[in-house]
């Protein structure tokens, strides 16, 4: 296991349940059990806070924990954009993320293929919230 998936899962400050969310999802990766709850505030099209409970393995956690430091303050539609072009990322094709984004380029990487449905379930799960 890559030590920086380590290091990411390790900032845990928006593990919290948010009370006063405006857009709520939860979701679960039906090949491995992992499962993700999470809870945003969002005003004027733009996120504010964002909360995340799961119980999941090592690479979903620091994929909901990269995401919840990098989705505050964000436009509801640069958030959805990034979330289609985060699958090709893991094809080594030179997918444009803008540079807020590009710490996820560490991780969404072909070196994890194999747990591609674990790194995927967050930003799909936020995807979900901001659509219902």
């Amino acid at each position: 296991m890559d030590l920086r998936i380590l290091e990411i899962a390790a900032h845990t400050e928006n593990n919290k349940a948010v009370s006063n969310y405006t857009h709520k999802s939860k979701n679960k990766n039906p090949l491995c059990g992992d499962e993700m709850e999470i809870s945003l505030i969002v005003k004027n099209d733009i996120v504010i806070d964002m909360g995340y409970q799961c119980k999941s393995c090592v690479y979903c956690q620091a994929s909901v924990s990269l995401l919840s430091r990098l989705i505050k303050n964000k436009k509801i539609d640069d958030i959805k954009s990034f979330i289609s072009l985060s699958g090709n990322l893991f094809e080594g094709t030179k997918a444009l993320l803008s540079k807020e984004w590009r710490d996820f380029k560490e991780i969404l990487d072909k070196k994890n293929l194999a747990r591609k449905e674990c790194l995927l379930l967050p930003l799909k799960t936020v995807l979900k919230a901001l659509n219902s």
